[in-house]
């Protein structure tokens, strides 16, 4: 609060705020990110990866919904119910979010507000046209607008919504995708999959040298000698009936890419012989040594995406949430963002319809923990810790000792 602080926020912290904001927009290249998010979607892996997060994210079952709302005043509950069940229908539309989200690592939704009545509606913006403006009010650091480049609007804060992944400052102020850290090694492995593609085609199959006695003939005529002989082999002549006319057509059983070599001499003959195809047309490590870094990059197992490659989890029914505790803890980081934004959202919403104060913070939202698993540990944990309570016998320890120290 003192003076100096108060100046520094005013103007130093406005311009030098600013100017990082130019940098990150200049440098951070969000359209050909995107370029390659939409590309990386190809590749059967990867768009499976985003399928599993998503579906991750929104588990829900017959005894827990979708989205669970807490909060004491039951009016507040009922018109948030409203909102996110009715209007925004999260039970649809929550789904496409999150699989944006993680995709992207940015997704912008457009509010339709309507004064006095709240949200009435909300519409997905294509990210790729949306800026987030950042800085510009030296006044209020805080200030955030949002900039609809192809419909030139500007847009307010409380008329969007964006859900981001953050974590990477390199490019805040936006978020970071999932797929950022596989970006170099689903090149890599584009590249090493065609040229594997290639090699396999042009060399795999064998080759037949047909070496040609052309005897006395003379070496102008040796060349049409040489064409006769490859029509005669690799065409077959077939009369027309109704128009008496000959057509060569391909002979399917010849091989395209056979060599013919004229040779000469008296110890020459017509001769023909066989050359073997590519020797390394069954050897894939180097695919398979990349596409194990893209699944760590992709933070997913191996074996829950490979199907019938033998691996044991091949056959497992258990959601990959429910095997592995630390994808769990991803799922839930990716919750807390998804979450946040529509606190935002349903704050907007009372503040609309006329709510004000605390009643604007009354409630709290949650999505569905992916990972039984861990709530059984988490029960184990507290078993061990009622268990140990309950051996901490008063003649040695004061139940105000035990429940500081134990509980």
């Amino acid at each position: 609060r003192s003076t100096s602080g108060q100046e520094f926020k005013l103007s130093t912290y406005g311009d030098v705020y600013g100017a990082l904001q130019a940098d990150y927009y200049s440098n951070q290249n969000r359209l050909d990110r995107y370029v390659d998010f939409d590309q990386m979607e190809y590749t059967p892996e990867i768009a499976s990866a985003m399928d599993i997060y998503a579906d991750e994210m929104t588990t829900s079952s017959v005894y827990r919904s979708i989205l669970n709302i807490s909060c004491t005043n039951q009016e507040i509950r009922n018109v948030l119910e409203t909102l996110y069940y009715n209007i925004l229908n999260i039970e649809f539309n929550l789904y496409g979010w999150c699989r944006s989200m993680c995709k992207y690592g940015d997704f912008f939704l457009y509010l339709d507000i309507e004064q006095d009545e709240g949200i009435k509606n909300v519409i997905g913006l294509p990210i790729q046209e949306i800026e987030r403006l950042e800085g510009e009010d030296k006044n209020n650091p805080n200030y955030i607008q949002y900039q609809w480049n192809s419909a030139g609007i500007t847009l307010e804060n409380w008329q969007m919504g964006h859900f981001r992944i953050l974590g990477n400052d390199r490019f805040a102020p936006y978020g970071t995708s999932i797929l950022e850290p596989a970006r170099r090694i689903w090149r890599q492995l584009t590249l090493l999959e065609d040229a594997v593609m290639a090699y396999r085609i042009v060399r795999s199959p064998e080759r037949r040298v047909f070496k040609i006695d052309v005897g006395n003939i003379p070496p102008e005529d040796v060349e049409q000698y040489m064409e006769k002989v490859m029509t005669q082999m690799k065409r077959n002549q077939i009369v027309d009936v109704n128009s008496g006319r000959v057509d060569l057509r391909y002979n399917p059983l010849s091989i395209e890419e056979d060599y013919y070599i004229p040779v000469r001499g008296a110890a020459s003959a017509t001769d023909i012989t066989t050359v073997g195809g590519g020797k390394y047309t069954g050897d894939i490590e180097d695919v398979k040594y990349l596409r194990d870094k893209l699944f760590s990059a992709l933070k997913i197992p191996q074996a829950y995406l490979s199907k019938g490659d033998g691996n044991a989890g091949g056959d497992d029914k258990a959601t990959l949430a429910q095997k592995d505790i630390r994808f769990a803890r991803t799922i839930q980081r990716l919750q807390r963002s998804i979450v946040a934004e529509l606190e935002k959202i349903g704050i907007v919403h009372l503040f609309t319809m006329g709510f004000r104060g605390n009643d604007l913070l009354s409630f709290k939202l949650a999505l569905n923990n992916p990972s039984k698993l861990a709530e059984l540990q988490e029960l184990e944990h507290w078993k061990a810790r009622f268990d140990a309570a309950d051996g901490a016998t008063e003649g040695y320890f004061s139940r105000r000792w035990v429940a500081k120290n134990i509980l």
